[in-house]
């Protein structure tokens, strides 16, 4: 059994699956972090050179090697859930928490990385992310639980999740 962390950039994924990781004695991967290490470039480097689409093919890739792994905990890139499949391959041997934030809470988590967001860079950061969340809302609704980590700290979140996990 795995613990699938998703949702929008700054939603804590990486900050509490490190935490859950460490609590359950599991192992830890971010699907970003592994992605860069593969392509031996940012990801906006990948987003920039080959577009959004081969970047989307590459977390793809990820995922499907991550699903043959057990007891651990995997924090995805945002748009993951976009693709049916990848759920398909999350949901196989784990359980997937949706790291929800309201939009004014994420952009504060990303105030000092936001020109570093290829999907954000250029635009009104504010309407951006609020486009972002309503187009991928359904992709979203797929997952396990629902986690609404406004005013909550990294280690409160993965309380509740051990909670739910486990319960």
């Amino acid at each position: 059994m795995n613990i699938v962390l998703t949702g929008f950039m700054g939603s804590g994924k990486s900050a509490v699956g490190k935490i859950l990781a460490d609590r359950l004695k599991w192992t830890f991967y971010d699907t970003d972090v592994l992605i860069e290490k593969e392509a031996g470039v940012a990801i906006s480097t990948i987003f920039a050179k080959k577009g959004e689409p081969a970047f989307r093919d590459m977390e793809t890739r990820t995922v499907q090697l991550l699903g043959l792994l057990d007891k651990c905990v995997i924090a995805t890139g945002g748009g993951i859930p976009l693709r049916p499949q990848n759920m398909d391959e999350l949901e196989r041997n784990g359980k997937v928490f949706f790291l929800r934030a309201r939009p004014e809470t994420l952009l504060e988590r990303l105030r000092d990385g936001i020109d570093t967001r290829p999907l954000l860079k250029g635009k009104d950061p504010l309407l951006a992310v609020e486009e972002l969340l309503r187009s991928r809302q359904k992709a979203y609704a797929r997952c396990h639980h629902v986690i609404d980590t406004d005013g909550l700290s990294a280690e409160e979140v993965a309380e509740k999740i051990i909670g739910l996990m486990f319960l």
